[in-house]
């Protein structure tokens, strides 16, 4: 029985809904109320048209005013069609009031005037009244002076020698009172119990407002709490990574003279393991700056150091660098940099850590295979793109795993790790340089068949482009880090 209850309410609230337009459905209390008015419009007329019902029934003799009566009543099912098309709602509301007050008034001056048996609907009005048009005072004093007028037409044409007597005998008009009354107390029943339903829907709304507005609050005092720990993370790093950058400067420069010493006295086995020393004390080295630059870049204090740079002759420098590296495994290097790439504004020693580092990932996942380096100048509708393909025929990526090489301390696998080396920060670094130079680092890659790694962004014109505010456009609309150009940096 409940759920038979529950579906047909919720089959009326899908009625109703139908006939709501879209910007009263915006605003919550008008909303509400066309609710109410749009239920008592569409059940109402069921109730009310007992009343007509039974005057034809107990009346020998019915005439026009029973059909006048049931056609006003009848007239309510137009209302919520009305209100679909357009029609303003207070003024249809107010329309809908003087039908019913027309209805009453109509029924109590053919049948027993001040005494009628239907006089009891007058409670309806102001009932409907709040129902329909809420708190507004000036609605409300509209809908009484209806009421007042209506009433003195009323008295004018009862009193003034207009009266007619009812046919109905006084057992049918006893009758005609008791289904009337009762009809007005299911119909206000019916209005109250919706109305009291939707107050309740509205209380659970706003207690579960209340609990968004609460976890809202939550999260933005664990945001802020997360922002001050951002913040000291970063100072920590900054501070301690200067604690070891002196020492391993020291390291290496100390490993390299004795290095140069053994070479020279000839001695090979120690040349072996400082070598082995100065180079672990390179990767150590590399690792900090790299976790500083995160670090750095998450809490946008990374500034790039901005000069024009002859973009052909950099990328030629950071290929002839990686060209060791390749040799190293026996790979065949190849570079094709495009002679008219031009001088743009650049931050050399960002750019050389990010297209080194995919250069050196492509000559360390290689093994007497190929790795190319191809740079072209694209243009563009604002700023010309450089676009430069890193590729090589080595291990490759498996598909599943591209979607988070570039997030941190991720690696393609802890096989490729255990032989190859690496430490997942790499790509990472990589990508957010990229993206605070603002461009973009893709990849393409397949299993077993080498990867192609590209980066785009624009090339930035220098002299007319070097104040701070052209020089942010390289940086994305949804970025917080700040640029600046080398000259403001150097005099900062």
């Amino acid at each position: 029985m409940k759920a038979k209850l529950a579906a047909a309410i919720a089959a009326l609230d899908r009625l109703v809904n139908y006939f709501i337009p879209a910007d009263i459905a915006a605003d919550r209390d008008t909303r509400n109320r066309a609710h109410v008015f749009l239920v008592s419009h569409i059940l109402g007329p069921f109730i009310g048209s007992v009343v007509p019902i039974s005057i034809y029934l107990l009346d020998p003799a019915p005439g026009y005013d029973v059909a006048v009566l049931a056609v006003s009543i009848v007239a309510f099912w137009v209302f919520p069609f009305v209100l679909r098309a357009g029609v303003p709602y207070n003024p249809l509301a107010l329309v809908s009031i003087e039908n019913l007050i027309f209805c009453i008034l109509w029924s109590c001056y053919f049948y027993g005037g001040v005494t009628s048996p239907t006089l009891a609907w007058v409670l309806v009005i102001p009932l409907l009244a709040f129902f329909y048009l809420g708190s507004s005072s000036k609605l409300r004093l509209i809908v009484l002076a209806m009421f007042v007028v209506n009433v003195a037409i009323f008295g004018f044409f009862y009193f003034f020698g207009f009266q007619i007597n009812s046919s109905l005998p006084v057992a049918a008009m006893q009758g005609l009172g008791l289904v009337s009354t009762t009809a007005a107390a299911l119909y206000v029943a019916m209005m109250a119990l919706y109305y009291a339903q939707i107050q309740a829907s509205h209380s659970e709304l706003e207690s579960e407002m209340r609990q968004h507005v609460a976890t809202a609050t939550a999260l933005r005092a664990a945001t802020e709490e997360a922002e001050r720990a951002g913040a000291a993370k970063a100072e920590f790093l900054a501070k301690m990574s200067h604690e070891l950058r002196t020492p391993l400067n020291a390291v290496i420069g100390y490993s390299q003279i004795l290095l140069e010493d053994a070479e020279i006295e000839g001695d090979t086995a120690s040349v072996a393991d400082l070598t082995k020393i100065h180079g672990a004390g390179q990767h150590l080295l590399k690792l900090v700056n790299e976790v500083l630059d995160l670090s750095k870049i998450e809490a946008g204090k990374l500034e790039l150091d901005l000069e024009e740079v002859d973009i052909g002759e950099l990328l030629e420098e950071i290929a002839e660098t990686a060209r060791a590296t390749a040799a190293a495994n026996k790979n065949e290097f190849s570079s094709a940099i495009s002679p008219h790439l031009g001088v743009a504004l650049c931050d050399a020693g960002r750019f050389r850590n990010m297209a080194g580092q995919l250069l050196d990932n492509a000559a360390k996942f290689t093994q007497n295979g190929k790795v190319e380096v191809i740079a072209n100048r694209v243009p563009d509708k604002e700023n010309d793109l450089l676009v430069v393909d890193i590729i090589d025929n080595g291990i490759g990526i498996a598909p599943g795993q591209i979607t988070h090489l570039f997030e941190k301390f991720t690696v393609a696998d802890d096989s490729s790790t255990s032989k190859y080396g690496g430490t997942g920060l790499g790509l990472a670094l990589s990508q957010k340089l990229c993206k605070l130079m603002g461009g973009e680092i893709s990849v393409e890659s397949s299993l077993g068949a080498g990867s192609r790694f590209t980066i785009r962004m624009p090339l930035v014109a220098g002299r007319r482009r070097t104040d701070a505010h052209a020089a942010a456009t390289l940086v994305p609309e949804d970025s917080d880090y700040s640029l600046k150009p080398a000259a403001e940096v150097h005099h900062a």
